[in-house]
């Protein structure tokens, strides 16, 4: 089957035209062509995402890079499925590749069929893009997933591609929004999570004690939710109470008390469930020292570790055509309009 996705969540104006077969048995995935058009230079004197500046640089790139990739076949493009990311993100962003995507099911590819993709589920299976991936799925699951972005902080159960149950998220700030608030208090540029992971790499994550915030919590009902929101803040006091800290060692600080948290729970739930294998996924799973770390801890488990590859783990629309066709082959269908709240 062959699948055009187009994902605008939020600043990224993506597509892919990807090949996709092995039905959910053994997926497996041979991109085609993936483009994405960043948006950063954009959003970056903001300090964030602007969602009415994303919108008017959607409607602007969509096109283009259409033509990008329809140059690339060098005739007219041949699919099966037509996919567009319907949410979560913001909803002025996901409108445009709503109404984009459906302007190309009326004009050029009015026999395909067009479908809403979940960009969490995106995500999920990005570890499908791993050439190295381990199957049968026996070997895989039971697993637990990490998904760790600017909008989500999810913990999830799966057995099987198809079968999962959440087992918490964040109260508050998603872990890539902390990263991103940690970087503005700290004087760096946007995208905060970068940069807060390069200036890291020359402080000493033992020099200030952040707190780890519901790391020791046990309850039922907190055993495996996240908050970030008073680690964010305790940046802001330290450095009002010390002006002449040592950024990069508040840096490397704060870093490592967010990764010791995701850490923690995630070898809570694998040790529980006795999972087989974790899964990493989400733009902040980009990070070096998140990945390394949660590699080691995986070793030491004698459990999987499943990461995409670095290029699939920041928002894109290959990961959306991989949702979109395990959601086709399981009839699973999302209405074709943004949905700014849409969860897993």
């Amino acid at each position: 089957m062959r699948i055009l996705a187009i994902e605008t969540s939020c600043d990224e104006t993506a597509l892919a035209l990807l090949e996709a077969s092995g039905g959910l048995r053994a997926p497996k995935f041979k991109v085609i062509k993936n483009l994405v058009s960043s948006q950063i230079e954009v959003h970056r004197p903001w300090g964030g995402v602007v969602p009415n500046l994303a919108k008017r640089e959607h409607i602007k790139n969509l096109p283009i890079v259409f033509n990008q990739i329809s140059e690339f076949q060098k005739s007219k493009i041949k699919i099966d499925l037509l996919a567009v990311t319907v949410g979560p993100g913001l909803e002025p962003a996901l409108w445009t590749g709503v109404e984009f995507a459906k302007e190309l099911k009326k004009n050029i590819f009015p026999k395909v069929p067009l479908i809403g993709a979940n960009h969490l589920e995106g995500h999920l299976y990005s570890f499908l893009l791993a050439k190295k991936t381990e199957f049968p799925k026996t070997k895989i699951f039971p697993a637990i997933a990490l998904i760790v972005s600017g909008g989500h902080t999810i913990l999830l159960r799966m057995d099987s591609l198809i079968k999962w149950k959440k087992l918490g998220e964040t109260r508050d700030d998603a872990v890539g929004e902390a990263f991103d608030k940690a970087a503005r208090i700290l004087g760096l540029p946007y995208p905060g999570g970068p940069e807060i992971q390069k200036l890291a790499a020359n402080g000493n994550p033992e020099a200030v004690a952040f707190p780890r915030p519901m790391i020791y919590d046990n309850s039922p009902t907190g055993k495996y939710e996240f908050s970030f929101s008073g680690l964010k803040t305790s940046v802001l006091y330290y450095l009002r109470d010390n002006p002449k800290a040592d950024k990069a060692n508040v840096a490397a600080s704060f870093q490592k008390a967010a990764v010791d948290v995701l850490i923690s729970k995630t070898a809570r739930a694998v040790r529980e469930f006795k999972a087989k294998s974790v899964m990493l996924s989400g733009g902040v799973a980009a990070n070096a020292y998140l990945r390394d770390r949660l590699r080691e801890a995986s070793d030491k488990m004698g459990v999987n570790f499943l990461v995409p590859p670095m290029d699939f783990n920041t928002d894109n629309a290959v990961m959306i055509a991989a949702a979109a066709y395990i959601q086709n082959l399981r009839k699973k269908k999302y209405a074709i309009r943004a949905q700014g709240n849409l969860n897993l």
